[in-house]
């Protein structure tokens, strides 16, 4: 082996001799780091014991306890609303003619109700506060239409309404095909009291003003 040769042996085993010696020095650091955060831990959970002080074991799974759910509401209102429909439902058979007043506007007023009522009702002594044209409906529409006109009026604290059906000018043989229809509903309906045909200003033959109970 030539001096130069020995020469660049030894400064490759300086040079592993250095290298080792890093390694060594880097794991003895990482190694007190870790001892040192292990120290940091357990006089952590030291203190955490100090504080808290004596506990004693849950014996047994924490629960919560948890209301029922509610039944789903129900819609008590729209029930009694449907059954009233199904009760207040009027007839195209029913006759009303025995209960008519005889005269020339055939009037009408529920056993109780004085003549005075009806007079007063031709005069315009009540005001008419809503009123409903059925002219052009088919009877089933109109009946219906009318029921709920009366419903809902009823149901708003209104007394007097008009309730327009036409004088039949329009239909075969001039012949007013709704007019007894309407009389005979309204004299059906809990909520009417009487009723007269209207005033010519108000319609005449083809009208009826009606007077509805209180609300």
């Amino acid at each position: 082996m030539t001096p130069r040769q020995r020469l660049g042996s030894l400064q490759d085993l300086k040079q592993v001799r250095t290298q080792l010696a890093e390694q060594r020095e880097l794991e003895a650091r990482q190694q007190a780091a870790r001892e040192a955060a292990e120290r940091r831990r357990l006089a952590e959970q030291d203190l955490f014991k100090r504080a808290a002080g004596a506990v004693q074991p849950v014996r047994q799974a924490p629960r919560v306890p948890l209301e029922p759910e509610p039944p789903a509401p129900v819609a008590v209102q729209q029930q009694l609303d449907e059954q009233r429909v199904m009760h207040e439902s009027l007839s195209d058979e029913f006759d009303a003619s025995t209960l008519l007043d005889v005269d020339d506007a055939l009037s009408f007023r529920r056993p109780g109700i004085g003549a005075d009522v009806t007079r007063k009702l031709r005069k315009g002594d009540w005001s008419i506060q809503r009123e409903i044209d059925l002219h052009g409906l088919r009877r089933d529409d109109a009946r219906e239409t009318l029921a709920a006109f009366i419903r809902e009026a009823h149901k708003q604290g209104l007394r007097c309404v008009r309730v327009v059906h036409g004088k039949g000018l329009g239909s075969p043989g001039k012949v007013p095909v709704l007019k007894g229809k309407v009389q005979s509903w309204l004299v059906q309906k809990n909520e009417v009291l009487a009723f007269v045909q209207a005033r010519p200003a108000d319609g005449g033959a083809g009208a009826l003003v009606v007077l509805l109970k209180p609300a």
